[in-house]
């Protein structure tokens, strides 16, 4: 009888999700999930009584900073089991989708094996680093002195439960045929607990080097579990990929920097193919190459990059613009939207698809985030556009195009991330994006109005709307004109800081909730969850990102990739062309943010030692990750409008998307021949 794939986020034959093994995982995933939101709430709520402290009673705290920043690095880490109950950790199917279900089981199982071993070895690398804080009392430099450990402590917990949440939908995926088999794991994880805290803090002299025996003891546990679970092919293709991987980084060890780039990148490209999780892979080899391709074994950094990449004031404002976002999605003004700029568009050709698309600049104003403005305007604007007698193909070709303003447009998730990683200010880059935005959207309306005009049939005949019917309708636009001024206009007016601006937007959002009693309990509940499981993901990336790229500086790649490009002595355009085909080439198989955090380290420095602006990079990257979310076979856009379609093919959406992204293409090309349209506005606010 052929196997059957069990989704790790239901139910399978014979109930796995009944074992008491599965139950209790569940039921400390649902304590974290309740603490996390609690967390989040409190958060946005702090830095909120901060901003008002401040303005209005000229009385700014000491403490709000640095207690908000631990509070996000609480909800992140244990977010990370929460998200992974629910599917929210992101893969590349570039091959998993054209494989039968019991393959494709059997290479999922080997993907989440191959992640579990390095989310064991950080979680046991951040225990021994939380101990030794506890045991030399280290402190932290700010005004409150924070002892370390109590805030590290929930890095140490949540990969831990990460672990046995993967543990959960490997038991869930592949259900153990007899029961001994059941009841291994949590013998194999005793055993392996009972290993580490006897030999785990001893280091043992191998080939001139120390090593840690704990890594040993998990790298045994997890293969142990593996055959028990799973059987034996999947233990032996586990541990023939790391043993892939091992030799990789070995060979990169002595080679020239091309050769060791080349071997790096090569060993991270097999495990994404083979669809472990992105931030999982990017973990493994940089956890080998740690190992491998160092004088010593920097292990250590595996918990040095968790607790650093993530304990950032900054990063705060992605958690509350997602959760302001999510806000929204619930209030039901997206609609209202829609009908205003429809009753304004009237009987221009296209009307509707340039409605589209003036929604999406003003959601993607207030939500940072092009997969809300997709998830909201998909499910709203391309089925009435279809109803009135649209194609199918611009319907939902302009929807894709419209969502991915959401990143461009400020506030910006991706542009926050891009300012951390290289130091720019993010207020700058949040006005650096409001032209190219508006352009962008503009060309978009040229895009569809051509549309309209060279394909008979794409378009019906619309209506004419009088004034007083678009006059009315500009209600509908009001409430998302106060949520750009809460954020914006507290933001430039010197009210909030960028960080604080998000909390600001969120309590806003949670406000016109209310007074359009739109939201109740659960609903505030479910959205500071999506939030949980955005959040968490989101910085899941970061930190694989961060030990694969802390990789890459140690071994001097980045600067060795400067002097080759500088010794081509290439034309700018040429090397500017060069770093578009590579984005536009990841973008097809790799999540957007996933590729600008794996890449940053190497193309960042080159930009920069070519003479072009930080600000002016940033915002054509965020373009460039803008096209690859719509572009196949991974543009998470084009997913999210399919699963929104019903039966509307996915070759549909993607054949209405193409005249959109060359209309990208286009504007990046504008871009770089005109740069003042990126720094013109930040110049005049200087």
């Amino acid at each position: 009888m052929p196997e059957s794939r069990a989704d790790p986020r239901g139910f399978a034959p014979g109930r796995p999700e009944a074992h008491a093994v599965v139950r209790a995982i569940d039921a400390l995933i649902r304590v974290a999930e309740g603490v996390s939101v609690l967390v989040l709430l409190g958060m946005a709520g702090i830095v909120c009584y901060e901003v008002i402290a401040r303005f209005a009673f000229n009385a700014p705290t000491v403490w709000v900073t640095e207690v908000s920043t631990y509070m996000f690095v609480a909800l992140v880490f244990l977010g990370l089991a929460v998200a992974q109950r629910a599917g929210s950790h992101v893969q590349v199917e570039l091959l998993t989708t054209h494989l039968d279900a019991p393959r494709r089981a059997v290479l999922e199982a080997v993907g989440l094996w191959v992640g579990l071993l390095f989310v064991a070895a950080a979680g046991w690398q951040m225990a021994r680093f939380n101990f030794s804080e506890w045991l030399y009392d280290t402190r932290d430099w700010g005004l409150l002195a924070t002892p370390q450990w109590i805030p590290e402590l929930p890095v140490t917990l949540g990969y831990l439960l990460f672990a046995a949440a993967i543990l959960r939908d490997l038991f869930v995926l592949r259900p153990p045929a007899a029961a001994w088999r059941a009841w291994a794991g949590p013998a194999i994880a005793a055993a392996v607990a009972a290993g580490l805290a006897l030999y785990g803090g001893r280091e043992v002299t191998l080939a001139g080097g120390a090593l840690d025996p704990g890594v040993p003891i998990l790298g045994a546990g997890v293969l142990a579990a593996a055959l028990a679970w799973s059987g034996a092919r999947v233990a032996l293709a586990v541990a023939l990929l790391y043993a892939l991987v091992a030799g990789l980084c070995l060979l990169a060890r002595d080679a020239s920097p091309g050769w060791t780039g080349a071997a790096l990148v090569a060993a991270l490209l097999v495990l994404l193919v083979l669809g472990v999780r992105v931030a999982l892979a990017m973990g493994a080899v940089g956890m080998v190459a740690l190992h491998l391709t160092m004088p010593q074994p920097q292990l250590a950094i595996l918990a040095d990059r968790s607790w650093t990449s993530v304990n950032t004031f900054t990063l705060t404002a992605i958690a509350t613009f997602v959760l302001m976002g999510a806000l929204l999605v619930r209030s039901g003004i997206t609609s209202e939207l829609f009908d205003a700029l429809i009753r304004w568009f009237g009987r221009t050709p296209g009307g509707l698809a340039h409605a589209t698309v003036g929604a999406s600049a003003v959601f993607a104003a207030v939500s940072g985030s092009s997969l809300a403005t997709a998830a909201t305007l998909g499910a709203v604007t391309a089925p009435e556009m279809i109803r009135r007698g649209y194609s199918r193909r611009l319907s939902y070709g302009v929807v894709a195009a419209g969502a991915t303003l959401g990143i461009l447009i400020p506030p910006s998730i991706a542009m926050i991330i891009y300012g951390n990683v290289v130091g720019a200010p993010v207020t700058v880059l949040f006005m650096a994006g409001v032209l190219p935005g508006l352009l962008l959207a503009a060309m978009f309306m040229a895009t569809a109005f051509v549309w309209a005009l060279a394909v008979p049939g794409a378009t019906p005949d619309e209506r004419a709307y009088g004034w007083g019917e678009k006059l009315r309708a500009l209600a509908g636009v009001l409430p998302f004109l106060f949520l750009i001024a809460m954020v914006l206009g507290s933001l430039y007016a010197g009210v909030a800081t960028p960080t604080e601006a998000g909390a600001v937007g969120a309590a806003a959002a949670l406000l016109l909730c209310l007074q359009r009693r739109a939201l109740s309990l659960r609903g505030l509940y479910d959205a500071a969850l999506e939030t949980v499981r955005v959040t968490a993901f989101l910085m899941l990336l970061v930190v694989g990102a961060s030990i694969f790229s802390w990789v890459f500086d140690f071994l001097r790649l980045p600067r060795a990739a400067v002097e080759a490009v500088t010794a081509a002595n290439l034309a700018p355009w040429v090397v500017m062309l060069l770093i578009g085909l590579v984005y536009l080439g990841l973008g097809m198989i790799i999540e957007s943010i996933s590729m600008m955090l794996m890449t940053l380290s190497v193309t960042f420095p080159i930009v920069v030692a070519l003479g072009f602006d930080p600000i002016w990079f940033g915002v054509v990257l965020v373009l460039l990750i803008e096209i690859g979310l719509i572009t196949p076979p991974v543009g998470m856009v084009l997913f999210i409008l399919r699963g929104l379609s019903g039966d509307v093919p996915l070759r549909a959406i993607v054949l209405g998307v193409l005249p959109f992204i060359v209309a990208m293409l286009a504007f990046v090309v504008l871009l770089y021949l005109f740069p003042g349209i990126v720094t013109w506005l930040p110049s005049r606010m200087e």
